[in-house]
């Protein structure tokens, strides 16, 4: 016969393999947030983007993913109710962890991206309903969940299409593109680097400078005050002049070989007329532009990896992270609980696992189905996505990088050729989102019905 703690231990080890599951389809997912338009514009293969995101998903979620303070669980339940009956939640956030795993990994089965934030919402309202009436929910964050279904991707499109017109009309449409791909470098990199670093640095010089002692160190000795501010920019703008210096020697042997080219092409032409390779000089060009913008939108998706999983980590442990509470106290989680360490790394590994085995699909549909990129739609989109996603969480609002992404890749489509924007995929996109919240909510009332009608857990 098994002892107490034996059968606790087991329990949570069935529920940790549920998070781990639910991690999976949220990589398998999710991950199209950040590598699906670099994938879509060949500047990674799908090899590549699943290893990079792969290491940059699983770093973010571990090493920055224990800064969420406030879970899903506190801010769309009424604590009061179940404040008096944890156990009851405890079986809810089962039954959330079965439907969000569930419906995630229907959607990736047939390459819909949708936001594991509202199926996770989604199902902890349809339980609590059941389970203590329509009371228990808070239908204030429900609806301004809803309202940014429309307001993210429509922020997201017409950034992607600002900064896409930008490109196209200062660089891609000029002349002498390369000439003006120079003169444009400097402003690229500090754009991407402002956006990104935002999102990213804060947490880095918190954990690696703040946390570790390294700040209080140096006052102590040199009589530095280093404000953590401060240390971002700095950090920032070295990264921006290192990065356009590189960009500058990369593009300067670029050009190099384009004018070697053209002296063969010269000689070749020498006596023989007006040159029959003057024509495909432009697309030259543009092809040479286009690896330039590559490197951009391959940074910018490594931003967008390690920042998502830091962040969205949260969709899949968060339950796992109350039950873990309720079994060591007994009592409802208040909102500053936090999660332990080994609870982010089954979130982070799961999350991993299933871009690998799983993330194609969506990858596929983000990148290449809604219309065609090319690096330089690809940078723009990741772009306006992360400055969307920066905006809303600045002023507290709670978004989805699905939607964001997906409404800046059509963005660029419209200023690139928006006839070739592919509108039935749109139409399965956008279905999808709209049932995720209803069907999670569905799944988890059923489960949870189900589970209460047993009696034991």
């Amino acid at each position: 016969m098994l002892n107490t703690s034996e059968v606790v231990f087991l329990q949570l080890g069935a529920m940790a393999a549920l998070a781990f599951y639910v991690a999976a389809n949220l990589g398998a997912n999710d991950v199209a947030n950040s590598m699906g338009t670099s994938v879509g514009s060949k500047a990674l293969t799908l090899q590549q983007a699943i290893i990079v995101a792969g290491i940059l998903e699983f770093s973010g979620a571990v090493l920055f993913g224990q800064g969420v303070s406030e879970t899903l669980a506190t801010g769309v339940v009424n604590a009061q109710v179940f404040a008096a009956q944890p156990q009851v939640f405890l079986i809810g956030m089962v039954s959330v962890l079965i439907a969000c795993g569930i419906w995630l990994q229907i959607a990736t089965s047939r390459g819909l991206p949708v936001s594991s934030s509202h199926a996770v919402v989604g199902a902890i309202a349809g339980f609590s309903c059941v389970a203590a009436g329509i009371n228990a929910v808070d239908w204030r964050t429900i609806g301004t969940i809803s309202l940014t279904w429309v307001a993210t991707p429509v922020a997201s499109g017409a950034l992607a299409a600002l900064f896409y017109s930008v490109v196209k009309y200062s660089i891609l449409d000029r002349p002498d593109p390369l000439s003006q791909m120079r003169e444009w470098i400097p402003w690229l990199s500090a754009a991407m680097l402002s956006v990104f670093g935002i999102i990213v640095l804060p947490s880095v010089v918190d954990v690696a400078l703040v946390q570790t002692g390294a700040i209080a160190l140096a006052h102590d000795r040199f009589g530095w005050n280093l404000p953590i501010h401060d240390v971002v920019i700095g950090i920032g703008s070295i990264g921006a002049i290192a990065l356009t210096l590189n960009s500058w020697k990369k593009l300067e042997s670029v050009e190099k070989e384009e004018e070697r080219r053209k002296k063969e092409e010269g000689r070749g032409d020498k006596g023989f007329g007006p040159s029959t390779n003057s024509s495909p000089t432009p697309t030259l060009r543009h092809s040479l532009i286009e690896q330039q913008m590559a490197r951009f939108q391959v940074l910018s998706a490594c931003f967008v990896a390690f920042s998502h999983g830091s962040n969205d980590v949260g969709n899949a442990v968060a339950p796992l992270a109350a039950i873990a509470y309720i079994r060591r106290t007994g009592s409802f989680p208040s909102e500053d609980f936090s999660v332990p360490l080994w609870i982010l790394v089954v979130g982070g590994a799961g999350i991993v696992i299933g871009l690998a085995i799983w993330g194609k699909n969506v990858i596929a549909t983000v990148g290449e189905k809604i219309i065609e990129l090319q690096p330089s739609g690809g940078f723009c989109a990741e772009l306006a996505t992360a400055t969307t996603v920066l905006l809303a969480s600045r002023f507290g609002l709670p978004v989805s990088t699905s939607h964001a992404l997906v409404g800046a890749v059509v963005g660029v489509g419209l200023i690139k050729a928006w006839k070739s924007v592919r509108l039935q995929t749109l139409l399965s996109i956008g279905s999808a989102w709209l049932v995720t919240i209803p069907i999670a909510a569905g799944l988890a009332a059923i489960i949870f019905s189900i589970a209460q009608s047993i009696g034991q857990f």
